[in-house]
């Protein structure tokens, strides 16, 4: 059973006709209902009498957080796609119906079977929103054996949130004033409420189809996406950059395995200690399981290492293609969370505690310039830190020095007790444009797994120790940055400024559309003289008229539009359509190939991966 629970002002539905034949019989009158919570459910497949009371019993528990006593029960096949049979279903609806009643709800129903006109209202709190899955007895069973320990800690945590402003003042969430801080707030809200299905296609999913950039592979399991070539290419273009500025910052890069015997006496420990859902593979007589990140991969080649306290920290690096989590159904969207992604994850190995923070510092400012760099500064983003009671207290200092660092309030999440390996971590989150989180850069303080994969450095005695291991993903998986410059693309574009990826990730940076076939050698000329300076360059031949032209330009996003008639080819300059800039701009061709150059510079270069006359090209989408 899937259920989408929303605290509501009101909600007022009207049936309009029957969609099945099993529908009840009702009115058609509107109905309305004010301070309610509406339980939008879809019944699946093996739900039954033991689901439609724990799904209430669910319900209750949240309903005295609220302090609310009414609920609507609203029939909503659109949650699922695993759906029981209507006969069914409407017997599991019923039995909800009439457990709550007996539980002391006050309760109502909206009719089974039928199409509704609704319009609802929903509170702003953080806990408004939540979305719920009641599986059957027998899926339980099997769910619990797949799912790690950590993941079911994770459910039923606890934690105390707060905002840390840069000046060091911590202030819990409820008592900060948001004012000037939408995005700060839609993240606590989000992370808060632990809502992460998605109710309605999010813009980005649109864009990088039209964009011809991804799509859903109908053939592979959902969250396994097909890249097509510009995609391609501005995945490998961000790939090249973070794995650059990596390498820059010191790290040895290595290449690991995708899967590891569940047996393996290091790994099955750490299964369940790592919040993440497995992927399950059996190969002769092993179980095995696909790598949920890079690290069991990087800590057993650590652990055959000899070092000492003099090589220290020693930086480990791998880019992941692909790492996979078993996310669940309904959180599977887009770009923003799949179940196969490439993940750069860098591991520094510290002698001690002030090894360790120090080397937070240096990534915390690592992880801020990488995003700049890859066009996502600091105002796009929101930060949050997270860490037991105790490390706050004995490291108080050096929390508040990250918020100093970052120069905004950030999110706390503080934990009474660890349930996991790290014992602090902080990420930046980008908020997007149905006000959902997701976490790009992140470094984890790791104080369990050094003992676990018995990694051990010398000391400056000659004496074996432990030493305590960061996991850092300096800019999170590449696919998420695609997501966030299309959902950052998209929020431009509600602002009036026309959307658009920057220069160095645009598949084309230059357009050339011939008048007519009389001006297309000219055409070429430029393109030539373009590509030679390390442009992506492209020219429109086909058969359409000028303005279609320009158009089909203008919704691809290219960042520079030449159309090349008679009058260009006898003068030195040319006009040139500035996508940022919003006009047309007068500029010769070596004003041109200057302004690219200094706008991309220091950053990586592939050349054009399709073949540059449109008239060649196949569509992949549309």
């Amino acid at each position: 059973m899937r259920i989408l629970q929303l605290h509501s002002n009101f909600i007022k539905y009207k049936p309009i006709q029957k969609e099945i034949s099993v529908a009840e019989e009702s009115s058609k009158e509107e109905r309305r209902f004010e301070e309610i919570v509406v339980l939008f459910t879809a019944v699946e497949e093996g739900d039954n009498e033991t689901v439609a009371k724990k799904a209430i019993d669910e319900v209750q528990a949240s309903l005295e957080k609220l302090k609310v006593n009414r609920i609507l029960i609203y029939p909503y096949a659109h949650l699922s796609s695993n759906l029981a049979k209507p006969a069914e279903a409407l017997k599991v609806v019923k039995k909800m119906e009439v457990y709550a009643k007996e539980t002391g709800l006050e309760t109502y129903r909206a009719p089974f079977g039928w199409n509704k006109q609704f319009t609802i209202s929903i509170k702003g709190h953080p806990l408004a929103e939540q979305s719920r899955a009641i599986l059957p007895a027998e899926a339980e069973k099997e769910k619990e054996g797949k799912v790690s320990e950590a993941v079911k800690a994770e459910e039923k945590l606890k934690s105390f949130w707060y905002i840390l402003e840069p000046d060091g003042k911590m202030v819990p969430v409820e008592e900060f004033d948001f004012r000037g801080h939408g995005n700060l707030q839609k993240f606590a809200g989000y992370e808060m409420s632990k809502v992460r299905a998605s109710q309605q296609v999010p813009p980005h999913v649109t864009l990088m189809r039209r964009l011809e950039i991804a799509d859903y592979e109908p053939g592979s399991d959902p969250g396994n996406l097909r890249w097509y070539p510009k995609g391609r290419l501005i995945k490998s273009l961000l790939e090249y950059l973070v794995t650059n500025k990596v390498a820059e910052y010191g790290a040895m890069e290595v290449e690991t395995p995708i899967m590891y015997d569940f047996q393996h006496p290091c790994l099955a420990d750490y299964l369940d200690r790592f919040p993440a859902r497995q992927y399950i593979l059996k190969s002769e007589n092993k179980e095995l399981f696909l790598r949920f990140a890079a690290c069991f991969g990087q800590f057993l080649i650590v652990h055959d290492a000899q070092f000492s306290y003099k090589q220290m920290p020693l930086k480990v690096y791998e880019l992941t293609h692909y790492s996979f989590r078993r996310e669940q159904r309904g959180e599977v969207v887009g770009l923003r969370r799949l179940r196969a992604f490439t993940m750069p994850d860098c591991h520094a190995f510290c002698t001690d505690l002030e090894q360790a923070k120090k080397e937070f510092i240096t990534r915390f400012k690592l992880c801020m310039q990488i995003l700049e760099e890859i066009g996502l500064p600091k105002e796009d983003y929101e930060a949050g830190i997270r860490f037991t009671k105790d490390f706050y207290e004995e490291n108080k200092g050096f929390i508040e020095s990250l918020a100093e660092i970052f120069g905004e309030p950030v999110l706390i999440e503080m934990w009474k007790e660890r349930f996991f390996y790290f014992i602090m971590k902080w990420d930046f989150n980008f908020v997007d444009n149905q006000g959902k989180a997701a976490a790009l850069s992140t470094d984890q303080l790791d104080v369990e797994n050094a003992k676990r994969y018995d990694i051990t450095y010398v000391d400056e005695k000659g004496e074996k120790h432990h030493p305590l291991i960061m996991h850092c993903s300096p800019s999170g998986a590449i696919e998420r940055l695609v997501y966030a410059l299309l959902e950052k693309a998209y929020k431009d574009q509600q602002k009036g400024k026309p959307p658009m990826l920057p220069l160095w990730l645009s598949p084309t940076q230059v357009r050339i559309i011939p008048m007519s076939d009389n001006h297309f050698e000219h055409s070429e000329k430029l393109a030539d003289a373009l590509k030679a300076q390390n442009i992506r360059v492209d020219v429109d031949d086909q058969a359409f008229t000028m303005q279609k032209r320009v158009r089909e330009a203008e919704r691809e996003w290219i960042p520079y539009i030449i159309v090349v008639g008679q009058k260009e080819i006898e003068s030195d300059a040319f006009p040139v359509r500035d996508r940022k800039a919003g006009k047309i701009r007068k500029m010769n061709l070596k004003e041109l190939i200057s302004e690219i150059k200094e706008t991309v510079r220091n950053k990586p270069f592939k050349p054009l991966p399709l073949p540059r006359h449109l008239s060649k090209r196949p569509q992949f989408y549309g």
